[in-house]
């Protein structure tokens, strides 16, 4: 295995909204995946079992901020891949897609 391939930057598919820029691998990321789905079946637990709520408040801290990390991860690679790629290219439209769609993703956070 790469050091590429380690980091989970192996790329396999193309981006939905370039067709010439493969999108990274997050392969890696399924273990974290697999760790908050284990968080929130133990809050789910502990909800049956009637446990004291600030220890389920503990832990669902916990899983909100494993999301943040997922996030932040997926976000690094996406701007350090599909965005680079987009910005390095003479495409000006696809420049102008990757702008737009980092926009649109904060800007849904920002409505809640």
């Amino acid at each position: 295995m790469s050091d590429k391939q380690a980091l989970g930057e192996q790329t396999t598919n193309t981006c939905e909204s370039c067709s010439t820029s493969p999108h990274p691998n997050h392969r890696a990321e399924l273990s974290r995946l697999r760790r908050i789905s284990g968080q929130i079946s133990g809050i789910e637990r502990m909800i049956q079992e009637a446990r004291y709520c600030p220890d389920i408040l503990i832990q669902t801290r916990a899983v909100s901020a494993a999301i943040r990390a997922l996030e932040t991860s997926l976000l690094e690679r996406h701007i350090k891949h599909c965005v680079q790629s987009a910005f390095a290219s003479d495409d000006e439209i696809e420049r102008e897609v990757k702008i737009n769609e980092l926009i649109d993703i904060f800007a849904k956070r920002l409505d809640r």
